[in-house]
């Protein structure tokens, strides 16, 4: 059955040769931008037009009408395109005067996907439709819905194009076929000394209709039968999570762009020599001043505007988050019970931007672990310098201890079984609940003499996971390996650790986790620098995680620097209690 989207509700397609169907009121004309995973498109080759309407994997029509179909295969598309928007361009009038067009996307066998009606539109001439993208291996649609007043040329420049007068010229041509020139100067919004990126960002300053927002970029928390729930929540995250990137990128865009236009316009006054001084070149400079506070006034409104939007989606996610994805507060934990099926990720913690200090997004890990994680005990550049080091040790291993309990508790008898290792006993206080509990078996084996025989016998694990699955024999594993793996919890280092111990820690960072050994560290680099670069390896391999809010995390789409934020239970809690006591029942009643 067909979905009905929402502006920024994405959906997965079912495949990869669709028909993109486009109806309108009025005759338009049609276009697909290919772009990179960043949404840049690296030339108007990657542009298909009615001067060039067959480009690899996708054909748009050649004229202006009313009825439209757009053929794409994916699988055919130019390499490193990880997304094709479907664009509108209305000749001789705009959007907001008409019936709103509507796009549909087909199966291959014609049944209908999704459809969207590109609603609320006002004075735009050119409007970005839809959006097929690719997000971690999977096709996806996006509802967009994104317009722009300057145009054609205007979009363009907000795909990160320069001006292409070719391709602004055959799609005016393609207007005037149907009796008129395509409307809103589409010349012009490719124009202006400020190029492609300095284009875009003023129409997102000025807060013209390019500012619409994609809203989530995710489906909505109501029903979908289609789709798992779970499933669903975590997609719905990571749109959030992207969302907000993209956002705070268009609000700095707006911003460098206010100012170095005031830049310009002040570097005018002083190269006439004339007009430095005065009443005139005061105003100027004035003027100049006045303006970049507009434009940066108005992008900052919009950017509240969409902050305040995924606010109020997070309000309604968080709640509904199973134990996995969820805050120590929430009620997924208050009333927790082992699950029946693992979960398909786990919150490492929350992220906020500078910009939106007040908006956190889950940030969620896949499972299985394909990497290590490693809890930064060192007091680093931000807010642990004011911590002793023994504190701020404590605070890192709580932390763990926490990350523990949630990795083993929200899977199903109990998770993977925990080891660790802790040659000088520190850590065991913090361990104490989950000795108790029975999620940990029995105390670290003590000293250097623990680490290596605890290191040796975890290698010879791995070997023998690696041997099965290359001889296609894991089924005689010995009965004592637990199938649902194994964490292992290394505190203190390098404290305890010789040169053997050191090359076996890096071997099960690298080789653990396909066979199921998954590594969680509490270290201080610096109090390991003394190995030299002997580590490097091995502290690139981990995912590094903060005791206290820092920002040293970057998104994969514009690289912004993301605070990160620990997760722990509120002061006198029992929530880890609980939760580590129904693992190992669990466990227990699995037989493990």
């Amino acid at each position: 059955m067909a979905v009905e989207l929402v502006r920024g509700q994405n959906l997965p397609l079912p495949g990869t040769r669709l028909r993109v169907a486009v109806r309108a009121a009025e005759p338009v004309v049609v276009a697909a931008v290919l772009a990179d995973a960043t949404g840049r498109a690296r030339g108007t080759d990657r542009v298909a037009h009615p001067g060039a309407p067959a480009l690899p994997g996708v054909a748009v029509p050649a004229g202006a009408a009313a009825r439209h179909e757009v053929a794409v295969d994916l699988e055919a598309l130019p390499p490193g395109t990880e997304r094709l928007a479907v664009v509108l361009v209305l000749p001789g009038g705009r959007f907001g005067a008409a019936e709103a067009p509507y796009a549909s996307v087909e199966d291959a066998e014609g049944g209908t996907v999704a459809g969207f009606a590109l609603s609320g539109l006002g004075e735009e001439t050119a409007v970005v439709a839809v959006e097929l993208y690719r997000r971690q291996g999977v096709w996806k649609v996006r509802a967009v819905g994104q317009g722009y007043a300057g145009g054609f040329g205007e979009l363009l420049a907000d795909q990160g194009l320069a001006p292409a007068p070719q391709v602004l010229r055959a799609v005016a041509d393609a207007g005037r076929a149907v009796g008129g020139p395509v409307a809103g100067a589409a010349a012009a919004g490719a124009a202006g000394e400020h190029g492609a990126v300095g284009g875009a960002a003023e129409a997102l300053a000025t807060g013209s209709p390019a500012d619409e927002s994609p809203a989530t970029g995710a489906p909505a928390a109501g029903p979908d039968p289609g789709r798992p729930t779970e499933e669903r929540l975590y997609r719905q995250v990571w749109g959030m999570f992207e969302d907000l990137a993209r956002a705070v990128a268009a609000y700095r865009s707006a911003v460098d762009f206010a100012e170095s236009r005031m830049e310009r316009e002040l570097e005018r006054v002083l190269d006439d020599p004339a007009a430095r001084i005065g009443t005139a070149a005061a105003a100027a400079r004035e003027a100049a001043r006045t303006r970049c506070a507009e434009l940066v006034e108005r992008a900052r409104a919009v950017l509240d505007r969409d902050v305040l939007q995924l606010a109020e989606e997070a309000d309604e996610v968080e709640p509904a988050l199973p134990a996995a994805l969820a805050r120590w507060d929430s009620p997924a934990w208050s009333a927790f019970r082992a699950p029946a099926e693992a979960p398909r990720a786990l919150r490492l913690g929350d992220l906020t931007v500078p910009e939106a200090p007040g908006l956190r997004i889950p940030m969620l890990v896949g499972l299985p672990l394909e990497r290590g994680l490693w809890v930064d005990s060192g007091r680093g550049e931000e807010g642990a310098g004011d911590l002793a080091p023994e504190e701020a040790d404590a605070l890192a291993l709580a932390v763990a201890v926490a990350l523990v309990v949630r990795l083993t508790a929200a899977h199903p008898a109990g998770g993977p079984a925990l080891e660790v290792v802790d040659p000088a006993g520190t850590a065991m206080p913090a361990l104490a609940p989950l000795l108790a509990a029975g999620v940990l078996r029995e105390p670290p084996a003590p000293g250097a003499a623990g680490v290596s025989e605890t290191l040796e016998r975890l290698v010879r694990r791995v070997d023998l996971v690696q041997m099965a699955v290359r001889g296609g024999a894991v089924d005689a594993l010995p009965p004592g390996l637990d199938p649902a793996g194994l964490l292992l919890l290394v505190h203190d280092f390098p404290h305890g650790f010789d040169d053997r111990s050191i090359t076996r820690l890096r071997y099960l960072a690298d080789e653990g986790p396909a066979a199921g050994v998954h590594l969680l560290m509490v270290a201080d680099r610096e109090e390991a620098a003394g190995h030299g670069p002997l580590l490097d390896p091995l502290w690139r391999s981990l995912l590094r995680l903060t005791p206290v809010p820092e920002a040293h995390l970057a998104d994969p789409w514009v690289g912004h620097a993301w605070t990160f934020h620990p997760l722990l239970p509120e002061s006198g809690s029992t929530v880890l209690d609980r939760a580590a006591r129904a693992s190992a029942e669990a466990r227990r009643a699995s037989g493990r």
